[in-house]
């Protein structure tokens, strides 16, 4: 008997036996498939893609040291992933907050909101995109900084409730007045609601990233607010009078006014509304 037959003897093939597959496995194993790529995909764009990377190589140097019988690295790591759920869970808090909250701003979630007629938010009127496009423009050329905050699916309660509360139609002389200098609620952000001014001097959530050394607070901040909400974000520099737009977790620089136009135009639900006193909002 030849070595071949001998490893193809041992195989003893004769008792293998192919398990049956029914369709309901194979529409099981594409879930879970499609939800790894989906779960590696969200991970790759946020900052938990180099933390999960910092995960892989822990978990490999364990893989090594249990092979190699490496004793205190084996001990070492076994304690540490003992407590391992519970840093994870304080590690990517921000990451799973975001993911949740577009879970609950999806399209399907939205859908059945609408299903059982739950009251979303009111998107901006044509009248108001060009309040706050004219608004920002003549801040530019004042240099005149200003932080805008454009509620959309996620509420943004703690932004609005740690500033001075408001309810007022929104206008470019109102905006222009709020940020100038030495004013008292100049100092904070604005925040826009259901078409109409909610708040201002609000304090925002700074972001962690590395956004550009040129960038100063307010620019950060607008990024912040844009990572933990779906809001858009409008920023005036008080430093250079560009306009910028920060929109999930990203922030695009020197706008100009057609360019905010366009931007602000996608928080309406239809270009030129018709409403009751035929100026684009409610009274």
């Amino acid at each position: 008997m030849t070595a071949f037959e001998q490893f193809v003897d041992s195989m003893n093939l004769s008792s293998l036996s192919i398990p049956s597959i029914r369709l309901s496995d194979v529409i099981d194993i594409l879930l879970v498939a499609v939800l790894i790529y989906i779960l590696l995909n969200w991970i790759k764009q946020t900052r938990a893609w180099s933390l999960f990377r910092g995960l892989i190589i822990i978990a490999l140097a364990a893989v090594i040291a249990y092979r190699f019988h490496f004793y205190t690295i084996t001990f070492i790591i076994e304690k540490t992933f003992s407590v391992g759920v519970i840093a994870l869970i304080v590690i990517f808090q921000p990451e799973m907050r975001r993911a949740l909250e577009q879970i609950g701003t999806g399209s399907l979630t939205n859908s059945i909101a609408d299903l059982f007629k739950i009251q979303g938010n009111e998107k901006l009127s044509e009248l108001s995109v060009q309040e706050i496009a004219n608004a920002c423009v003549r801040m530019s050329d004042t240099r005149t900084g200003a932080l805008i905050v454009i509620e959309n699916n996620v509420p943004t309660g703690e932004f609005t409730q740690s500033g001075t509360e408001l309810d007022c139609i929104i206008t470019e002389k109102l905006l222009i007045n709020t940020f100038w200098k030495n004013t008292p609620l100049h100092d904070g952000a604005v925040v826009i609601r259901n078409d109409r001014v909610a708040a201002a001097a609000c304090v925002l959530p700074s972001t962690e990233k590395a956004i550009g050394g040129e960038l100063g607070t307010r620019h950060r901040a607008a990024v912040g607010a844009s990572e933990v909400t779906d809001a858009l974000v409008v920023v005036v520099s008080e430093e250079t009078g560009s306009i910028s737009v920060a929109s999930g977790g990203n922030l695009r620089k020197n706008l100009s006014m057609n360019e905010l136009k366009a931007v602000l135009r996608r928080f309406t639900d239809n270009p030129k509304p018709k409403t009751k006193d035929g100026k684009g909002r409610k009274k």
